[in-house]
């Protein structure tokens, strides 16, 4: 369930038993599930950072919401050991030779970035197994996207130039190449080779036009992350600042609960003073050893609000990066204002993650404590056809989508029955078991709420769910607003228009609501798909089923030959040939 280091073990696990009013609701909602507490000694410091870094990437505890995945950030890779590299995206630094730039904290914004830097340097984008063996170029060498060194005689000494440029474009140097691209336009003007020079104008005029403005911060050019720091009592943000040749890049914030108060024996001047020194250290030992990962990127200088006292740390980051690695506080005007830029984003991320408004919406709704778990579920259907319910999962302030499930209901085909397809849902919810929900909200209203309630207790459930029901607001007169239903009372709540608890239960009734919708669209195509060719004379519904299982779309399975038919299970030369013959015929 949760995964923590510590130096003393006696206030680090006195901090969580105490009073629950002291405690967060994440705190107290840990609490109410553990049933036992586990420790493992080690002989460093050392050791147990890496051991509680393990773990959490292990096991992935409920209450570890920071860093416990094992997704690394997206990188350009460029291949540089190679006549004639590739550039291409990856999230794993392999010590192989290789150049990368990055990260990038968003996959989109690196595949644009990508998506620019082919179209103004034609470099190849074939893995190198088919690089290897391709005998004549691909598409992109036609359209002018490519040079074709895979099976065109191109010059290396050229394609080095331009792999160049493509470095000075990565690394933010931009005044040095278009420096170096005016020059070669001139030479060229020079040669009177006019095409060649109008190739580079156009190329200068895309390197301007494509890069990124990016604010210069340092002069020295150097690689480095900038941590800044901001918390309260119960809360802490961490923001990282990626600096890449003396430019700003991108950040990334992180933000988490933490204990209230250490222990009780201790004055409040001892606490304060532990609350800055202790457990800072701790918090930013694990940060550091967590977010640096043994196939990250790791900087040279890693800049820190405060001085570290544990050497273990730049140790380990030593080790993973293979090279030196150095961990200080800030030095110098503006390195200093790097990290008040982090903690100001830091302060900020706080900000957002603070509002809270479960426990105000447990009073609402007449909870007896704030929600650590909610599930939202919805019914989609076109006409009684492909009815699928969705169900969306908000835990501890976030959606965790890993847990989102649709469930088809093939059955009920025609039905329309909103009802019936709710109580089918909760006997599958049931059955799925735990996690329970604290919370469950139902699109729709008292009717709705009652079939699930009645479902839920014929279903074996010893405690029912507690539950609300959102109702979109009607075209009749006064109905402007939404209405919030809960069981047992006929009326709505008296929930006001705009207020924060109204507004997450719509944010939630929207998000299962598309969620819904596009699993049924997708249920929806299938069956289109799958209707489509089992009308086809000679294919039944086995023999759809193990089409799909072997093919992506119809279109594949048209393209494949007598040969690749004959390789499937149950299928034989002769039934192979006629089935070949059914799909090249198909209207």
């Amino acid at each position: 369930m949760y995964v923590g280091k510590a130096r003393n073990l006696r206030i680090r696990l006195a901090s969580y038993f105490r009073k629950p009013q002291q405690l967060s609701s994440k705190t107290r909602a840990m609490l109410a599930r553990a049933a036992a507490v586990d420790t493992l000694c080690t002989t460093t410091e050392k050791e147990a950072l890496l051991l509680e870094s393990s773990l959490i990437k292990k096991h992935r505890p409920r209450y570890n919401i920071c860093l416990r995945d094992d997704k690394q950030y997206v990188l350009f890779k460029l291949d540089i050991q190679t006549d004639y590299p590739r550039l291409a995206l990856t999230r794993k630094v392999v010590r192989d030779g290789s150049l990368y730039f990055g990260p990038f904290t968003s996959a989109q914004a690196a595949r644009h970035t990508l998506k620019a830097v082919h179209r103004l340097f034609p470099l190849r984008r074939c893995k190198e197994t088919v690089f290897r063996n391709r005998i004549r170029p691909c598409m992109y060498h036609h359209i002018g996207l490519c040079l074709g060194p895979c099976a065109l005689n191109v010059s290396k000494a050229e394609y080095a130039d331009m792999v160049r440029r493509v470095r000075l474009f990565l690394t933010g140097r931009s005044k040095e190449l278009a420096a170096h691209l005016k020059a070669a336009m001139q030479e060229h003007a020079s040669r009177l080779e006019y095409e060649k020079a109008a190739q580079v104008r156009d190329l200068l005029h895309g390197v301007n036009q494509t890069l990124e403005q990016q604010a210069v911060v340092l002069r020295d050019g150097l690689d480095r992350d900038v941590l800044g720091l901001a918390g309260d009592g119960s809360a802490l943000a961490v923001h990282v600042l990626f600096v890449r040749q003396g430019r700003l890049l991108d950040g990334k914030q992180f933000s988490w609960t933490r204990p209230e108060s250490k222990d009780s024996g201790r004055d409040q001047g001892e606490a304060e003073q532990s609350e800055k020194g202790e457990d800072l250290q701790e918090i930013l030992d694990s940060f550091l050893i967590q977010f640096y990962g043994p196939q990250q990127f790791i900087p040279e200088r890693i800049v820190l609000p405060v001085a570290l006292d544990n050497p273990h740390v730049a140790e380990i980051l030593i080790e993973r990066r293979g090279g030196p690695v150095r961990l200080a506080a800030a030095r110098g005007t503006p390195e200093r204002g790097l990290v008040d830029m982090a903690a100001a984003n830091a302060a900020q991320a706080l900000r957002r993650s603070q509002p809270d408004h479960t426990a105000a919406l447990a009073k609402v709704l007449g909870l007896a404590g704030p929600p650590g778990r909610i599930e939202a579920a919805d019914v989609s259907h076109l006409g009684g056809q492909d009815t699928v319910v969705g169900m969306i999962v908000f835990e501890e302030g976030r959606f965790l989508k890993s847990a989102y499930r649709s469930y088809a209901f093939p059955e009920l085909e025609g039905s329309k029955d909103d009802y019936l397809a709710l109580v089918k849902w909760v006997v599958r919810r049931v059955a799925s078991g735990p996690p329970w929900p604290d919370l469950l909200l139902v699109d729709g209203g008292l009717g709705q709420l009652s079939a699930v309630g009645r479902a839920l207790r014929k279903a074996g459930v010893a405690e029912p769910w507690p539950m609300a029901g959102i109702v979109k607001a009607g075209r009749r007169a006064g109905e402007l607003e939404d209405r919030v239903f809960v069981p047992g009372r006929k009326n709505p709540l008296p929930l006001k228009p705009g207020s924060p608890e109204l507004l997450f239960l719509q944010r939630m009734r929207d998000a299962v609501h598309r969620f819904a919708v596009s699993r049924q669209r997708r249920s929806r195509k299938k069956t289109t798909l799958d209707s489509r060719l089992s009308n086809l004379k000679g294919i039944g519904p086995k023999t759809a089923a193990l089409l799909w299982a072997h093919f992506p779309d119809i279109e594949a399975m048209r393209r494949a030959t007598v040969a690749d038919l004959a390789t499937l299970p149950g299928l034989g030369e002769k039934r192979a040939a006629k089935l070949h013959h059914v799909l090249q015929n198909m209207p």
